[in-house]
């Protein structure tokens, strides 16, 4: 029972305009869309596309990050040594259902929102495997997002992807 109110309740309150409204620009100010490369020693290509949204607020409002959560439901919360709190959703059909029910909403992050669709888009599905050609196509569309978001500390880069992907000799 307690489930069934929840989902109606969750989907009164993401198809009430107003609420998606404020947190479209809650996200637009104080929030964050990634899209990052990720290395791992484990995969098999080297790297993975990370895709996350995270809200930011200091600690003594961190209610109301379980705010957006409860409504958003999607992610974790996490409290950082220097006094801020982050509600982060990451993930990509996470990401994905999230800005698609934002994306008419956002003002200011309305160019990382498309440019994140579109490539989530392209990525296979949970269990299938990517090959290396669509990674480095893929990557080299997230390198757009250091400058869409003013990124100074990006170290991944589709050029360090494609280095690893010809030096296993899984690109020609």
């Amino acid at each position: 029972m307690k489930v069934i109110k929840a989902e109606k309740a969750y989907f009164k309150l993401t198809n009430n305009k107003l609420v998606l409204a404020y947190i479209a620009g809650f996200l637009d100010g104080d929030g964050c869309i990634m899209l990052q490369l990720v290395f791992r020693h484990d995969y098999v290509l080297g790297y993975q596309i990370r895709a996350s949204i995270v809200f930011y607020q200091k600690q003594q409002n961190e209610s109301f990050l379980e705010w957006l959560k409860s409504i958003l439901n999607y992610g974790y919360l996490r409290r950082r040594n220097d006094g801020m709190a982050e509600y982060t959703i990451v993930g990509v059909q996470p990401v994905i259902e999230t800005l698609k029910i934002l994306q008419p909403f956002l003002k200011l992050k309305k160019s990382q929102t498309e440019l994140a669709l579109s490539i989530l888009k392209r990525m296979p599905g949970k269990g299938r495997k990517i090959s290396s050609k669509l990674l480095l196509e893929l990557a080299k569309e997230v390198d757009i997002f250091r400058f869409l978001n003013y990124s100074k500390k990006r170290t991944n880069t589709s050029l360090q992807v494609e280095e690893f992907l010809r030096s296993h000799r899984l690109i020609p």
